[in-house]
């Protein structure tokens, strides 16, 4: 899904507004950059509003903050936003060595940034891959989240995989005379991070994944920035990141904690998501009974998007609740 997850970030997001999920066309002036040094490294923070803080943690895991910050920087006028770059995405530094990205890392990462801002407990609201630091976090530290949002996201490294077969086998069935190609250059030895492989992986039609209305697209800045760090994703995933996971991300699994988590969480999945797919994530209702769970009938992998009345009236309320 590397190649498809980068696609993803490209898009300029266009719907009619609502008024709980007004996008506001100048939203990226409204915040500015701070560069705070987190072991050595510049990490590009923007902070705005007043209220009870909450993070938000863009997908990937190569994007920047941008298109977190274009569906839900107006919640500044209730809450505190703090977006974002975790190491080696966006306006932040690189790391010296690619072994530095990881899930565990961008976990300690959410918790240094909250210790510098000095926030004694904050909210977490992760969108696909960041979904899966976000639970890590809420089960390491779980005394410092007040809630946590987990949209379209992953309880495990085998989650991840099982989507990613399932994408390949519609891939394979519905576009055989491309996937031939494919076949010949793995018999080659080329895997997914080839600039080859990549080529041909990536001519396949893939908006369908992320929407289930496929004339929706992402909000992003006009200022040049870098959405997608493609070193990141191959760390943490593994080379051949569309057929074989591995790195970092292989090795986690929240499925047996998941139950103990003691903040409230809302779980947020779609219908036609065909990268988080409702196979796997309605199993949030037997792994984290306590969750709300909610599925977005007419929703692909973004339903603040595709159903914006829907999800805003539902984000406001619980972000709101006491």
């Amino acid at each position: 899904m590397k190649f498809l997850l980068r696609v993803f970030t490209l898009f300029l997001f266009v719907y009619s507004t609502t008024i709980l999920g007004e996008q506001d066309p100048d939203i990226f002036n409204k915040f500015e950059s701070k560069f705070y040094t987190i072991d050595g490294y510049k990490i590009n923070v923007e902070v705005k509003g007043t209220g009870d803080p909450i993070f938000f943690l863009p997908g990937g895991p190569g994007n920047s903050h941008d298109y977190m910050q274009g569906n839900f920087g107006h919640y500044y006028k209730t809450h505190t936003m703090v977006f974002f770059d975790f190491l080696g995405r966006g306006k932040s530094d690189n790391a010296k060595n690619v072994s530095e990205y990881s899930v565990e890392n961008d976990v300690e990462l959410i918790e240094k940034l909250r210790k510098l801002l000095k926030f004694k407990k904050i909210s977490l609201v992760g969108h696909s891959y960041r979904t899966v630091p976000a639970q890590a976090y809420a089960i390491k530290y779980k005394n410092n989240v007040d809630k946590m949002v987990l949209i379209n996201g992953f309880h495990s490294g085998a989650m991840w995989q099982a989507n990613c077969d399932s994408y390949n086998r519609y891939a394979k069935t519905h576009f055989p005379e491309k996937w031939k190609k494919l076949d010949s250059l793995r018999a080659l030895g080329y895997v997914s991070s080839d600039p080859e492989f990549m080529k041909v992986y990536g001519s396949f039609p893939t908006k369908y994944i992320y929407y289930h209305n496929t004339k929706l697209k992402q909000n992003s800045p006009l200022y040049k920035h870098r959405s997608w760090a493609n070193d990141v994703y191959v760390a943490i995933i593994g080379k051949d990141v569309d057929f074989d996971v591995f790195g970092s991300m292989i090795y986690q699994d929240y499925r047996k904690e998941l139950k103990n988590v003691k903040p409230k969480t809302l779980v947020v999945a779609g219908r036609y998501d065909g990268v988080s797919t409702p196979e796997f994530a309605v199993q949030y209702k037997k792994f984290m009974p306590q969750a709300k769970f909610v599925m977005f009938e007419q929703s692909g992998h973004n339903p603040y998007s595709e159903e914006p009345e829907k999800f805003y009236q539902l984000f406001t309320d619980f972000i709101n609740e006491k």
